[in-house]
């Protein structure tokens, strides 16, 4: 009985520590993220661009962008389409 015990203890501890290890990596804090007016302003020839959720174009010196995809991941901006210099 003593042996059922102490395999149970040691199996509840592991589990507890492999579960506060998963909980912390999901919790913790996205890498810090450059906002699309940072973007713009940093990127004046871009006139369109994405962070894999949304898609962007820039009409009249604004930003119009498509709604976000379902269960996306937020990256960082990338133009995909520049000016003509």
């Amino acid at each position: 009985m003593t042996l059922l015990r102490s395999f149970i203890f040691t199996a509840v501890v592991v589990l507890s520590l492999s579960a506060a290890s998963v909980s912390t990596a999901a919790d913790a804090p996205p890498a810090e993220e450059q906002s699309m007016a940072d973007f713009i302003r940093n990127n004046p020839g871009c006139l369109e661009f994405n962070d894999q959720c949304s898609i962007c174009a820039m009409v009249d010196g604004r930003a119009e962008c498509s709604t976000p995809r379902i269960a996306c991941v937020k990256k960082p901006y990338v133009c995909t389409r520049r000016a003509d210099k």
